[in-house]
């Protein structure tokens, strides 16, 4: 009998990102799934209000929070793992082919003290691995496209998937960041929509289509293969690549690109600090 684990979904609307709390409800045994550090780009100011709601449902819930799960090296919010790690004790969790990522992002901001290694992390999962989580499990299924570190967590009848699809009425994710790819983006969702049809589809960000006023970050299986707009049942490999690209063209880069991508190679870690005890985000002109 497949477990369903409880999943508590908080909101960003700075950056239309989706956190999640899940939990076994035998054991209360807990995961945080892709956390926020609140950035304000106009100041370079950071905080940790989002964090610390996750911290207080915890607490509030008496959950032991088990691990700290990342679907892939985010380039549209700052992560707040590393944060989550200092206060919780907390392992931090991402895909194997994080090392990609940070090979490249290291070098383009100069970055010398990112070693291109995953260490920054605690534990690097690949295709198949299992984590405990109570008495359920977290098994991660490695989904690459939009990068190629993203993992999928797939936890009772819960798949956690990151940016790899949205909401069925917007559609999936682009990859035209370095290391992504349309074809491989196809073939990860089709592992993911041959999982059983009830199987609850987690989001982790939903950007409002026109056709739509509220936020909406659950879907299933079923709802994605009859309803995506742009990898509904039927639709061919060669006809989505040429979709994904042709929008991806299209499309700007995310606001916070920069500043995201230095710290999450770091695992949410800012920059080390100057002799001077100031701390630097580097914008690389004309690189993006």
């Amino acid at each position: 009998m497949t477990t369903s684990p409880h999943v508590e979904a908080f909101f960003d609307p700075a950056t239309f990102t989706v956190s999640y709390v899940v939990h076994d409800p035998a054991t209360l045994h807990a995961a945080i799934i892709d956390p926020v550090l609140d950035f304000t780009p106009r100041n370079a100011r950071t905080s940790t209000a989002s964090a610390d709601r996750l911290l207080a449902y915890v607490s509030e819930q008496r959950l032991s929070l088990q691990w700290l799960l990342e679907t892939h090296a985010h380039a549209d919010h700052l992560s707040a793992a590393h944060y989550l790690r200092g206060k919780t004790g907390a392992p931090i969790v991402i895909g194997a082919q994080i090392v990609e990522v940070q090979r490249t992002f290291a070098a383009l901001f100069e970055a010398d003290d990112v070693r291109a290694d995953g260490s920054q992390f605690d534990r690097l999962v690949s295709d198949g691995d299992v984590l405990p989580l109570g008495d359920s499990a977290i098994r991660v299924l490695h989904t690459p496209g939009h990068t190629p570190a993203c993992v999928t967590y797939l936890i009772g009848d819960a798949a956690f998937v990151g940016d790899t699809l949205f909401m069925p009425d917007y559609g999936t994710a682009r990859t035209d960041f370095p290391g992504g790819s349309a074809a491989d983006l196809y073939r990860s969702i089709r592992t993911i929509l041959a999982l059983p049809d009830a199987t609850r589809i987690f989001v982790g960000h939903d950007y409002l289509p026109e056709s739509r006023q509220d936020f909406r970050w659950e879907t299933t299986v079923a709802e994605q293969n009859a309803d995506n707009v742009h990898i509904h049942d039927g639709v061919a490999e060669d006809d989505f690549v040429t979709l994904r690209r042709t929008r991806d063209a299209a499309l700007e880069a995310p606001l916070l690109i920069l500043p995201s991508l230095q710290v999450n190679i770091r695992a949410g870690a800012l920059p080390p600090a100057t002799a001077a005890g100031h701390v630097y985000l580097r914008l690389p002109v004309g690189a993006i």
